[in-house]
């Protein structure tokens, strides 16, 4: 996170017990037989499917280990396993469209990786669980591992932070932010780590892309128009035609992705008019229109309406579930739900 999470957001992510939770009125017009699919960890969220929908890829925090570690599991059966090295920061795990490898960002090969553990164990000893913070590892880089855990390749190596990558849907590119040209933007590499090139070259933060289901276009989030109030962007893959979705400073606008219809998309909102104190992120959908090849953002809808946060959407290869991380727990902790979209 971000990772796909972003260090301005300071979103409260902890764990709890299953249970399942039928949806407000408001959230039932979307949202079908809410429930939790993650537990037993103290944080996890930021999950993805997997290409037949019948695993997913999350980002866990194990007991006694301050940083997320990259886990998969059964969609209905909590049987976690860790496919990343176990040590370091870990973020931003996606499948690729075989199925076959698992796509990470992790910063284990920092020299010093002591160093930031123990600041984290420290800060948790001094006053419990802080709120949400993801900072920028200049040492975080992307590999891929097999979906058994095993055979981790590296595919990045440049200055400063590389992460928040995903694959194009014929599996032969990636998407990732990275800031080694000084501010995090948009780039696209082969599937191997070959032929890196920029797509957005703007001050500010670019990050969290997502290729449209046809590959031709990138989804991303950005602040270059009022730092930290992010919005939703949509660019060509040839960086061309960057148009916002989302265009109020107001509402910080983070984590869109793709319906498979390639029409519609989700994201995380919150209103911040009155400052962070008091906001609570909820999930939004928008139609866009294609008309003459070029998207038009249309109307957006809110999706959730609980009091407590709901993050990082994502929808299911066959566009029939909704996943997110949410806050919804007995005690108010985050773990992944799924819930079936009821959007036709």
């Amino acid at each position: 996170m971000a990772s796909r999470f972003t260090a301005t957001l300071g979103l409260l992510l902890v764990t709890a017990a299953a249970f399942a939770q039928d949806p407000s009125a408001d959230e039932a017009k979307l949202l079908g037989g809410i429930r939790q699919v993650t537990r037993s960890f103290p944080r996890a969220g930021e999950g993805y499917f997997s290409p037949d929908g019948t695993q997913i890829v999350y980002q866990a925090y194990p007991l006694g280990y301050p940083f997320y570690q990259i886990y998969t599991q059964p969609l209905e059966k909590f049987e976690p396993r860790r496919v990343s090295p176990g040590r370091g920061r870990t973020t931003c795990a996606y499948f690729s469209p075989d199925g076959k490898q698992i796509l990470f960002a992790s910063a284990h090969s920092d020299p010093q990786p002591e160093v930031t553990e123990k600041f984290a164990r420290d800060e948790a000893a001094r006053g419990g669980r802080p709120r949400y913070q993801w900072d920028f590892d200049p040492n975080m880089e992307l590999y891929v591992v097999g979906a058994d855990g095993l055979g981790m390749t590296r595919l990045t190596d440049s200055p400063g932070y590389d992460a928040e990558g995903s694959y194009s849907h014929d599996g032969k590119q990636i998407v990732f932010t990275s800031t080694r040209d000084g501010d995090a933007d948009i780039y696209v590499m082969n599937a191997d780590g070959s032929n890196v090139r920029q797509i957005t070259n703007v001050d500010g933060y670019d990050g969290g892309p997502f290729f449209s289901p046809d590959d031709k276009w990138i989804l991303y989030r950005t602040d270059r128009k009022a730092k930290d109030m992010l919005q939703v962007h949509v660019i060509s893959t040839a960086g061309e035609h960057d148009t916002p979705l989302t265009d109020n400073t107001n509402q910080v606008n983070w984590a869109p992705y793709f319906h498979p219809n390639g029409n519609t998309i989700i994201w995380t909102g919150a209103d911040y008019s009155r400052g962070p104190m008091g906001a609570n992120f909820d999930l939004w959908t928008m139609e866009i229109d294609w008309k003459d090849g070029l998207p038009k953002p249309g109307v957006p809808r809110r999706v959730t309406t609980h009091p407590r946060a709901d993050v990082l959407p994502v929808f299911s290869p066959d566009g029939t579930k909704l996943m997110w991380t949410s806050g919804r727990t007995d005690d108010g902790s985050s773990q992944l739900y799924i819930a079936d979209w009821l959007e036709k």
